[in-house]
């Protein structure tokens, strides 16, 4: 373990004592890590839905379509850890910026790329920028904000507009390349970024530490090649399924080197992740509800997504607009999860919430083969986004507390590896149980029975999340708060 003391902070803003409620100025900063979180939550899955036109433009084969998406899921997932010690260690402010400015030039290169090659080089750099802005962005918001109501609420809109945003993404998607053209998708970015980056410098404030202590090199790597592996095996898991031998040694081999970056971290002067902040029962334990809750979330899209269009035969434009509901579920859960945190506490909303998610996740159980199961599926995913939100804010809230600003950058980079990895992880792992269940079948009964089985296995997870929850977080001294 480092015995490395923290450094002093070198804030801009030093407050005699911290505001109460939002001011004109703290308004405006919220409305601009808003704005760039929705946008970062957009692009994960803006291009899904575009993807076959993608291919028929720029002449991809079936067989690397799938870069598309991968490229950017790898890199946004790999370095998230990375780019958050980074931040801590040059500036949050700094980070921020200059990742929205490589998102803003990369959106727009590849909205204008002319072959695969140079699409691909540009949603890497998409992956890089949001890997960069992410926890930037969180650090920003947890250090403007103070411990309590006001940080609470910042984060229930944050992570209300993140998740919107995944929705959201899936129907501009749609909506865009049907009435344009795929390559807005990308351009739609680039105004948003420069808006974003007119405002901020004037409304944010910088925090640094007074001595830059080095970068863990040797832990960056073992860790960002350890999350390739196995975000890439389970992307093959899914395509493939668990049996295949490029799945199993690429699981095997990022495994393998998440093991090496603990040790290393372990013998580390000045390590990547301190080993005291990941012995925080609410560090840990909350960044492994934040993965469950991203993971069950963003992969029951794609299933539902799977069985409106293959059981129930629509469009991909109607079946994105129907995930308008899940939108606004999730923003739902995030408009009510800090008054309900502020009347409860963090661990009753964490298990409160899995369970409202459990319980309408295990409704679309009973969805059949006509249409009339929309009537079934419409309120059981908006309550379930509800659900899911506020365990989303509760881990946002307990992964985050008790740690000094010096560390929010490191405390931010768990949580958005967390997220980026769930959302990497979700759809290759649901992916694989529906290419299990179906044996190879497509017809529509088959697909139904694979999305059911890959639905039950979701809310096992949810469930899972509860436990962990109720049981683990609740051995603290103090049971009514995390």
């Amino acid at each position: 373990m480092s015995t490395t003391k923290p450094a002093p902070m070198a804030s801009a803003a030093v407050h005699s004592a911290p505001p109460r409620r939002l001011t004109g100025r703290l308004k405006i900063v919220l409305a601009v890590l808003l704005v760039a979180q929705f946008m970062l939550a957009v692009d994960f899955s803006i291009l899904n839905v575009a993807l076959p036109e993608i291919g028929d433009d720029l002449g991809f084969s079936l067989a690397n379509l799938q870069w598309v998406a991968t490229a950017f899921a790898l890199s946004a997932a790999g370095f998230t850890l990375f780019f958050g010690r980074v931040g801590d260690l040059i500036g949050h402010k700094r980070i921020f910026l200059g990742s929205l400015t490589l998102l803003g030039l990369a959106s727009l290169a590849g909205g204008l790329a002319p072959t695969p090659e140079i699409l691909l080089v540009a949603r890497v750099a998409q992956g890089l920028a949001t890997a960069a802005a992410t926890p930037a962005g969180l650090a920003l918001l947890t250090t403007s904000f103070p411990e309590g109501p006001l940080r609470q609420k910042a984060l229930g809109l944050n992570g209300a507009l993140m998740s919107a945003g995944f929705t959201t993404g899936a129907v501009l998607g749609g909506t865009l390349t049907d009435l344009l053209s795929w390559r807005w998708a990308f351009f739609i970015n680039v105004p948003v970024a420069l808006a974003v980056l007119l405002v901020a410098p004037t409304v944010i404030t910088e925090s640094r530490p007074a001595l830059r202590p080095r970068i863990d090199l040797p832990g960056a790597l073992a860790v960002t090649l350890g999350l390739f592996g196995v975000v890439y095996g389970l992307t093959q898991a899914g395509e493939h399924g668990w049996t295949h031998p490029v799945a199993l040694t690429a699981l095997l081999a990022g495994a393998v080197l998440l093991v090496v970056f603990y040790l290393v971290e372990r013998k580390a002067a000045q390590p990547l992740v301190p080993l005291h902040v990941l012995k925080k029962r609410t560090v840990a334990w909350g960044n492994v509800l934040g993965l469950l809750a991203f993971v069950t979330e963003t992969s029951l899209v794609y299933l539902l997504t799977l069985y409106m269009q293959k059981t129930l035969g629509f469009s991909a434009l109607t079946a994105g607009l129907s995930f308008g509901v899940l939108g606004l579920g999730t923003v739902a859960g995030g408009v009510i999860a800090s008054k309900v945190i502020a009347r409860t506490s963090t661990v009753a909303v964490l298990v409160g919430g899995g369970l409202l998610q459990a319980v309408f996740t295990a409704v679309l159980l009973f969805l059949g083969d006509t249409p009339a199961s929309m009537g079934l599926l419409l309120p059981a995913t908006f309550l379930g986004g509800v659900g899911n939100m506020l365990v989303i804010v509760g881990f946002m809230v307990t992964a985050t507390t008790g740690l000094p600003d010096h560390e929010q950058g490191l405390a931010t980079g768990l949580a958005s590896m967390s997220q980026q990895v769930g959302i990497a992880m979700g759809t290759p792992i649901m992916s694989a149980i529906v290419t299990a269940a179906t044996a190879g079948a497509v017809s529509a009964g088959a697909i139904l029975h694979g999305v059911t089985v890959a639905v039950a296995a979701n809310a096992v997870l949810v469930l899972a999340g509860v436990l962990i929850a109720a049981v683990i977080l609740r051995t603290r001294r103090d049971r009514t708060r995390v």
